[in-house]
């Protein structure tokens, strides 16, 4: 099955795989000639007569450019034909490889630019199953192993064609010889096949370690932070080091198998060798001496071809070794296991209506007995705001996901202007949706880099002016570069309030036409949160946006509320109109501003903290600030540390003013 994919991928380029089997040919050719000469040239340095009239007519025609000449001349010539022939049988073979090597790097280049297409086109379902370090083994080292496979068939091929060539000689030299031999290396092949099963078994071991090892090492670092966090250093060494220590002994066990074929090769072949020029002497017993050059000769040939066989015999240890490798290539590479989304032909141009989740359900790939959305029905008109509320589990995320169709629905429909999404391209349709959530990725690039992601045709006066309605200019203009800094990898370099307002601000550049916003301020401090909030507020002017929160603080402006829960809506409304009803919004939003939590200080205990905290910093702030204008700092450095002790006591300032306004909230 592996095997199928590589010639495949070979038919590609015939002119190359031609190429390589014709330079082949050539050069067993000028390799079988070359050898066959030896032996005369070597029978006259020793002064042996010899008689090749009663010899076969291989070695005639062989030696008739020679006969002509006599004594020195004919030893000199013969040795520079064999030099010359074995110079052409190199430079063919040199060619040969890098002609080879050629066609396995565009091989690799095909395998992997296919298998990027594939994750490029691939679902976002698919995702959620698999898990990012086995796929990044599977086009990294798996694909590079299997294309490494071609180098492999192509190197069978050329000594396949040297031995055919050193057998039709040794056939044409003595048939009878030739038939033993071929019943000995027989033999050879049979003792070295128990070795290449367990090369074919060594080699699914390591592909398996290596996938283990991957993955280990990703998430590794991708919870860096957690390990530290938890001081668990050693833990997570102890655990990568065992993969790292299991893999490489299945390596070495793979290496010392595949070292063993050589020698032991060697040992049986020798054995055949000896076993030929006993069986030689019998055949040629009468006739010896005048049949010596052809005997010679034979012997000669069989020498050269036995290191072939061994060729052949780690060939196919490797090809055993790197099956593992190419069955997981081409499982990676299949698309009929794979989801795949149907695509629209309509492009999506602009919302002149409204959005309707018209009795929509759904439920995850693979769980379709378990209803994640129920009989949906929303109603989204053009350029106003739907707030998506309830408890974690709802279905708030999940419906959200609906509309860019990283999901699709099992009943219903999503209908923008009347019309069914998957009637769009999802290209065209994506590009007009701008999506912020709690968990904002950002790569490990400049500012500008970032906030252009999704229009890189923006100018730079554009992404200033997003940076500036999303409250972002400020802290991006204090970075050591400005907008060319490097945030480092998912904006590790920024606070979280600062990354997702680069979000919003990337938004802002993207100009979409339909927002989704899921989450974006949950996990931000008061201070994060307002900045961020007025952000979202400027990104929503105007646009038909769909908000999931948590916080009802930030959905009370909604033009409606559709609370959710158990993956049914069970109540729309506005604000007001929810709370008049006394259902479920209203309990959840007596929840989170009317209830005091048993331990938490009274009104008046807080209000004393409050007031104290306030002056105690205010007092701080004050001090600094009177060094900083009476000029009494030594150093910038000490004058940076007063801006930052007093920038650190307003941000007090401000959350200790939200006390206060929490405070007010629970009196009303």
């Amino acid at each position: 099955m592996s095997s199928k994919l590589l010639f495949k991928l070979a038919a590609r380029y015939p002119g190359w795989g031609l190429l390589t089997i014709i330079l082949g040919l050539w050069g067993g050719v000028f390799n079988g000639v070359g050898t066959a000469l030896i032996a005369p040239i070597i029978l006259n340095i020793l002064g042996i007569e010899f008689d090749l009239q009663g010899g076969p007519p291989i070695m005639k025609a062989i030696m008739s450019p020679f006969n002509s000449l006599e004594g020195n001349y004919r030893l000199a010539a013969m040795a520079g034909a064999i030099i010359g022939l074995i110079v052409l049988k190199n430079v063919s073979n040199y060619i040969s490889t890098l002609v080879g090597s050629g066609l396995k790097r565009r091989i690799t280049a095909d395998l992997r630019e296919e298998g990027l297409r594939v994750l490029l086109d691939v679902d976002y379902d698919f995702y959620t199953q698999m898990k990012v370090g086995d796929l990044i083994n599977r086009i990294g080292g798996e694909i590079g192993r299997a294309a490494g496979e071609i180098n492999t068939v192509l190197g069978m091929v050329i000594t396949v064609i040297n031995a055919f060539v050193f057998l039709i000689m040794l056939i044409a030299l003595s048939w009878e010889l030739t038939l033993a031999s071929t019943v000995l290396l027989a033999l050879v092949a049979v003792v070295n096949q128990y070795w290449i099963v367990r090369a074919k078994d060594f080699g699914k071991r390591v592909s398996q370690l290596s996938k283990l090892y991957s993955v280990g090492i990703l998430e590794m670092l991708q919870g860096i932070r957690l390990v530290k966090a938890t001081g668990n250093e050693d833990r997570e060494y102890k655990r990568i080091e065992g993969l790292i220590r299991d893999r490489e002994f299945a390596d070495f066990q793979s290496q010392a198998n595949s070292a063993a074929i050589g020698p032991v090769g060697e040992v049986t072949g020798m054995v055949g060798l000896m076993a030929i020029v006993f069986l030689g002497r019998m055949f040629f017993n009468e006739k010896i001496e005048a049949l010596s050059a052809v005997l010679l000769s034979f012997l000669i040939l069989l020498q050269r071809l036995l290191p072939l066989i061994s060729q052949l015999n780690r060939a196919r240890t490797s090809l055993a070794n790197n099956a593992a490798s190419a069955d997981i290539a081409k499982d990676f590479l299949r698309r009929d296991n794979k989801p795949f989304m149907k695509n629209g032909s309509i492009t999506y141009q602009h919302l002149q209506q409204g959005i309707h989740f018209n009795r929509i359900s759904f439920a995850y790939p693979n769980q379709s007995h378990k209803l994640v959305l129920d009989n949906i029905d929303l109603y989204v008109p053009k350029g106003t705001t739907l707030a998506l509320v309830g408890a974690s589990g709802a279905g708030k995320s999940t419906l959200a996901d609906l509309l860019p169709r990283f999901y699709d629905v099992n009943s219903g429909s999503i209908t923008i202007d009347g019309r069914d999404i998957r009637e769009f391209n999802i290209k065209s349709l994506r590009k007009e949706m701008g999506i912020v959530s709690q968990d904002t990725f950002l790569f490990n690039n400049s500012v500008s880099y970032n906030l252009a992601y999704a229009r890189p045709e923006a100018t730079h006066e554009e992404i200033v002016e997003a940076a500036k309605r999303a409250n972002a200019l400020e802290f991006i203009e204090r970075l050591p570069e400005g907008f060319d800094t490097m945030i480092g990898d998912r904006g590790v370099l920024l606070s979280g309030g600062q990354r997702q307002r680069l979000a919003i601000a990337r938004a802002l550049v993207q100009d979409p036409d339909i927002l989704i916003l899921d989450e974006a301020t949950s996990a931000l401090d008061t201070v994060s949160e307002r900045l961020v909030q007025e952000a979202i507020e400027e990104l929503s002017r105007e646009r038909t946006t769909i908000v999931i929160a948590h916080r009802l603080s930030t959905v009370q402006k909604a033009h409606q509320i559709a609370v959710l829960d158990g993956g049914c809506v069970v109540e729309v409304g506005k604000h007001e109109e929810l709370l008049r009803k006394g259902g479920y919004y209203a309990r959840l939003y007596r929840m989170q501003f009317a209830q005091q939590p048993e331990g938490i200080p009274t009104r008046d205990e807080t209000l004393i903290k409050a007031s104290h905290e306030v002056r105690t910093k205010l007092n701080s702030m004050i001090g600094s600030i009177r060094l900083l204008a009476d000029e009494l700092v030594d150093s910038p450095e000490e004058q940076t540390e007063l801006l930052e002790e007093s920038y650190s006591s307003a941000i007090t300032i401000l959350n200790t003013i939200e006390l206060f306004e929490n405070s007010a909230k629970m009196v009303r």
